[in-house]
């Protein structure tokens, strides 16, 4: 095992590497970089930043200065190029594109050409929102799917399996943003009942409540978006419970356990449960990434919170590279490094697993 961790992590250079070069590349023939965002938002009005990122007006905690400019006549050209020196543009691709993963590699991500901020201090500042949605959620899917997956193996062909099944394509066929909007509408004051708050984490008084009322003001808030977030894993590890179980009944070992006169209790939780879950809880981490990452936007920006996915989507929309090329090689990373821990967790579960063994 030793060997193929060692092989893996190896390899984790090349890959993210080859990621990062990808993705540079591209955003060398994307129209509209940050310079042009800047001259965008000057040329639409008479002040200076005012306008850029909800009024954070510097680049790093550089300012500029902009008495010569006079909107009629554009903006002039030692204007430009002093901008363009101050986000490194005026160096060649790659020069800056070495410059940048040399900083990378020491965990240095810069600042953020928008906001008086680092990308890390930034990232810091929105993970908490988006690792309480995706842990939850991931949490939740595996408490409510792993037991209906199982009854649902156990009674296949069932009345129970086939209305189950049912709801759970159902389920998968409904867009997580879609029964978001149906939850506010429903139980956030849309147009029925006002039970869960519209918006935000916590309350406005949060830091006056005790830890009780703090721990239940939390979920209060957390409830619809966590809901909404979960839909979709739901059901697709409800599934892979449900087939990953049919798979091991069907064996041969199984009929030998209840030859030997074992109970049904026995034989499914002492002989099929550790089999059939294998692949279930050693896909723990990838699912939580996936859960984390997929669907944040939207479920964030429909109920205000303000995490990694509106992050993400503003820095894009903004071109503020430091925090799109910082985030992608830090949560690239994290994905790869997922990747090893989930086939730890195989043999964790299953010691006769020997990825050594394998041929790469």
């Amino acid at each position: 095992m030793g060997a193929y961790i060692l092989r893996r992590l190896l390899l984790i250079v090349p890959t993210l590497l080859g990621i990062m070069v990808l993705n540079f590349a591209l955003t060398q023939f994307v129209p509209g970089g940050p310079i042009e965002q800047v001259i965008a938002q000057l040329e639409g009005q008479a002040d200076t930043f005012a306008g850029i990122s909800g009024g954070a007006g510097d680049a790093g905690n550089q300012t500029f200065e902009t008495e010569n400019y006079v909107g009629s006549r554009g903006l002039p050209p030692e204007f430009i190029a002093k901008l363009e020196k101050e986000f490194g543009f005026d160096k060649p691709p790659l020069e800056r594109f070495l410059s940048m993963m040399w900083n990378y590699i020491r965990f240095d991500f810069g600042e953020s050409y928008f906001r008086s901020i680092s990308v890390m201090d930034l990232v810091l500042e929105k993970m908490p929102v988006s690792i309480t949605l995706g842990l939850w959620s991931t949490v939740i899917a595996y408490l409510v799917s792993i037991p209906l997956g199982i009854r649902k193996a156990v009674k296949d062909g069932s009345a129970f399996d086939t209305w189950t099944s049912g709801l759970i394509i159902i389920a998968y066929a409904i867009p997580g943003f879609l029964f978001a909007i149906l939850l506010l509408v429903l139980f956030a004051g849309g147009s029925y009942f006002q039970i869960f708050p519209l918006r935000g984490l916590t309350s406005d008084n949060f830091d006056q409540l005790n830890p009780l009322q703090k721990a239940l003001d939390y979920l209060w808030h957390i409830a619809l978006p966590v809901i909404a977030s979960t839909i979709s894993a739901f059901a697709t590890l409800t599934l892979l419970t449900k087939n990953s179980f049919l798979d091991e009944i069907k064996k041969q070992y199984v009929v030998t356990a209840k030859a030997k006169g074992l109970s049904e209790h026995k034989v499914l939780y002492g002989h099929i449960f550790r089999n059939a879950m294998l692949i279930v809880i050693a896909g723990f981490p990838a699912v939580f990434i996936g859960v984390f990452f997929g669907g944040s936007l939207i479920i964030e920006t429909i109920f205000s919170l303000d995490g990694l996915g509106r992050l993400g989507f503003e820095a894009a929309v903004a071109r503020d590279y430091p925090v799109i090329f910082g985030t992608l090689f830090f949560f690239g990373l994290i994905g790869l490094v997922v990747g090893i821990l989930s086939d730890m967790m195989y043999v964790f579960i299953d010691p006769r697993i020997d990825f050594d063994s394998r041929e790469t």
